[in-house]
C-alpha cells in the first residue's frame, strides 16, 4: 500500500516544489507583473488549446485506422482527453495505458494492439517537436549545450527505432517473449509506416505542436511581452522533451521551469517568464482536466476499472499484455 501511495504523492510533492520555488524567486514583482497582464486574452488561449485535443483525437483515428480498429473522433478524442487527465494526477505516464485497457474492454483490440498505438503516438509527438526545436535552433544565439542534447537524442533515437522496425520486421523467433516484441514492432510498423499513414500523422503531429505554440504566443502577448518566435518554438520544444521524462505528473513542474529558463536567456524578465510558463501550462492542463472529466460520461465505469489495471501494471505487473 504504502509503495502506491509514495509512487503518486512523492512525484506530485516534486512538482509543487518546483512551481513554489519558481514563485518564491519573483514573489516581489509578482503583483506588479500580474497587473500588466490583458485577461480577454485568456479566452482566445482556451479556444485554440480545446481545438488542438480534437485534432489529437483525429490522429488517434488515423493510427487506430493503420491496425483496422474503427472508432469516431468523438470516442478517440475522448479517450486522449480522460488518459492525458489521468497522467496530471497518476505518475511516470501511467493515465496512456487507460486508452489500453479501454480498447480491450470494448472488445476493439488487443492491449498489445493498444500499446502498439500509444508507442507510434508516443513517438511522433517527440520526434516531431525535437524537429520543431531543431529547426529553431537556426535563428537562436547562445543556446546551452544541453539543449542540444536535449533535442538531439529524440531525433537519434527516433531513428534508431525506425531501424529498427525494418530489421525486427525480418525476424522470428519461438520464445514467447521475444515473439511478443515481434507482433508489437510489426503492429508499430502497420500504424506507422504506410506511405498514406507516414504523411498524415507527421503533418498532423507538425499541426499539434503548432497549436501548443501559438497558445504559448497568446499568453505572451497576454503579459505584453516580445519575443521572436523561434525562441517561443525552442521554449516549447524544450518545455515538452524535459516533460516526456516521467518524474512529475503531467511534467508539472519541469515543463514551466524549462520554459522559464529558456524565455529568461532570450532577455525576458524573470518574473515574466515564470507568469508566462505557469499560466501557459495551467490553461493546457485545464482545458484536458475538463475535457477529461466530460469523457468520464462517455466511458462510465471503465475508466475506474481502466486506472485500476494500469496502476497494478506499473506496480506489480499483473496483467498480461500478450493478449
Amino acid at each position: 500500500m504504502w509503495k502506491r501511495i509514495s509512487g503518486i504523492v512523492i512525484p506530485a510533492v516534486i512538482a509543487g516544489g518546483i512551481l513554489i520555488y519558481m514563485l518564491y524567486q519573483v514573489r516581489d514583482s509578482l503583483p506588479a507583473a500580474i497587473a500588466t497582464a490583458i485577461p480577454q486574452y485568456l479566452i482566445l488561449a482556451l479556444i485554440i488549446a480545446g481545438f488542438t485535443w480534437f485534432v489529437r483525437g483525429l490522429r488517434y483515428v488515423v493510427i487506430l485506422d493503420g491496425l483496422a480498429i474503427r472508432i469516431t473522433t468523438m470516442h478517440s478524442t475522448a479517450m486522449v482527453l480522460l488518459s492525458q487527465t489521468a497522467n496530471l494526477v497518476v505518475p511516470a505516464r501511467l493515465g496512456d495505458l487507460v486508452r489500453m485497457f479501454i480498447l480491450k474492454d470494448q472488445g476493439r483490440a488487443t492491449y498489445s494492439q493498444g500499446l502498439s498505438s500509444l508507442v507510434v503516438e508516443r513517438i511522433f509527438d517527440v520526434v516531431m517537436v525535437a524537429l520543431l526545436g531543431f529547426l529553431s535552433l537556426n535563428f537562436v544565439f547562445n543556446v546551452p549545450g544541453w539543449f542540444f542534447t536535449v533535442i538531439t537524442i529524440p531525433l537519434v533515437g527516433g531513428g534508431i527505432f525506425v531501424a529498427l522496425l525494418y530489421v525486427m520486421g525480418m525476424l522470428e523467433s519461438d520464445n514467447r517473449y521475444i515473439k511478443m516484441v515481434l507482433r508489437l514492432m510489426q503492429e508499430v510498423r502497420q500504424a506507422s509506416l504506410g506511405p498514406r499513414s507516414l504523411a498524415i500523422l507527421s503533418l498532423t503531429s507538425i499541426f499539434i505542436w503548432m497549436m501548443d505554440i501559438l497558445v504559448c504566443v497568446v499568453v505572451i502577448l497576454m503579459f505584453r511581452q516580445e519575443v521572436v518566435f523561434p525562441v517561443v518554438v525552442l521554449a516549447i520544444a524544450i518545455g515538452n522533451l524535459v516533460k516526456a521524462v516521467p518524474i512529475t505528473p503531467g511534467g508539472i513542474g519541469t515543463y514551466e521551469a524549462a520554459l522559464a529558463i529558456t524565455f529568461s536567456l532570450a532577455g525576458m524578465p524573470a518574473v515574466t517568464a515564470t507568469l508566462i510558463a505557469i499560466i501557459d501550462h495551467l490553461i493546457k492542463n485545464v482545458v484536458t482536466a475538463v475535457g477529461g472529466l466530460a469523457s468520464l460520461y462517455f466511458f462510465k465505469g471503465q475508466v475506474v476499472q481502466a486506472l485500476k489495471k494500469a496502476f497494478r501494471v506499473r506496480v506489480s505487473g499483473e496483467e498480461s499484455l500478450g493478449d
